[in-house]
């Protein structure tokens, strides 16, 4: 086993996901309660000693709400993130465990190299994360309203892609949100389009010919369902005659349940 990924939850009411290899366990956001990532871990085999950081993405409650708890909880955890989003965070953490690093640069935490790039989300410094190791890829790219060039160019040989797929263009805007907000989430900061994801992934596979998995995430509970965001993506690949199951995994992370464990 190279490198795997299990997702714990995704979507507006918290996120938190794991990526491990053999000897390393890696959280990415802890937006749920410290005690559901706990069951997590349990529930993927993943003993506590195994877990050696937390990776932040940026600084709304939904990614980080159980920091401190999960930080108290996990003695031998540290809690990554850069620099304007640990000022924006603003939570108490033992400085010794605090890691900071600067959003393109390269670390290591024990046997997987992780590298940060920059989303388009309308918080102060949002990033996204490749982690690599035994050859293998896994980026996750979500709350990110467009995909620029340096992200193509990070995700592009990626074996599995944890990709945002929040809402249904149409259903949000028949929906109940303010229009401030509906303004927001279909904004160049604010979420991608079920039909945005599909369209980034046309081109993904027209420039790089790889068997990959795609996992949809970050699902809008209001906007959005399982089967339309699947539904959605696969008729856009077809249409540009790519087949699912032939030319790429597509698979859709549910909002509030543990995933399986995918392998890169």
């Amino acid at each position: 086993m190279a490198l795997s990924f299990c997702s714990f939850s995704s979507g507006s009411s918290g996120n938190s996901y794991l990526v491990k290899s053999d000897t390393t366990a890696i959280l990415v956001d802890a937006g749920i309660s410290a005690r559901k990532i706990l069951n997590g871990l349990s529930h993927t085999d993943t003993s506590e000693e195994q877990v050696a950081a937390l990776l932040l993405t940026h600084e709304h409650s939904d990614h980080v709400r159980s920091l401190p708890a999960l930080m108290k909880k996990l003695k031998r955890l540290s809690a990554y993130a850069n620099e304007r989003t640990w000022e924006a965070i603003g939570k108490e953490i033992d400085p010794v465990r605090r890691q900071s690093f600067t959003t393109g640069e390269s670390f290591n935490v024990g046997n997987i190299r992780v590298n940060s790039f920059r989303v388009c989300h309308d918080a102060v410094d949002p990033v996204g994360y490749s982690f690599y190791e035994g050859g293998k890829q896994i980026s996750i790219v979500t709350d990110t309203g467009c995909i620029k060039e340096d992200m193509m160019d990070e995700i592009r040989d990626a074996d599995l892609l944890v990709l945002e797929a929040n809402h249904d263009v149409d259903m949000l805007k028949i929906g109940r949100y303010p229009w401030f907000l509906k303004q927001r989430i279909m904004g160049d900061q604010g979420h991608l389009s079920n039909e945005s994801a599909a369209r980034m992934l046309v081109r993904l596979l027209s420039e790089r010919e790889k068997q990959r998995r795609i996992l949809l995430a970050h699902l809008s509970k209001e906007n959005n369902f399982p089967e339309m965001a699947y539904q959605t993506v696969k008729n856009i690949l077809e249409e540009e005659e790519y087949v699912i199951g032939k030319h790429i995994e597509l698979s859709t992370i549910v909002r509030d349940e543990v995933s399986i464990l995918y392998q890169a």
